[in-house]
């Protein structure tokens, strides 16, 4: 798959896992909406590892730069 996400783009999704991470493993968010929260967390360091996003792919978006290509 055609890698779609950039170097900004990934730091922001990893800043959001972790913070998600932090609600979840503090006791923040529990329960259904905790596990929710853990699953959204992981999908989005998984995304943000190996740089593709599924949702991006119907509407175009690529938020990788031409000097992110290298």
């Amino acid at each position: 798959m055609k890698q779609n996400i950039g170097q900004i783009d990934k730091i922001v999704r990893l800043i959001f896992a972790a913070v998600l991470s932090v609600l979840y493993f503090t006791g923040l968010v529990s329960g259904t909406y905790g596990i929710l929260v853990l699953i959204l967390s992981l999908i989005v360091f998984l995304t943000s590892l190996i740089s593709v996003c599924l949702l991006y792919f119907p509407f175009g978006i690529n938020t990788k730069s031409k000097k992110d290509k290298k």
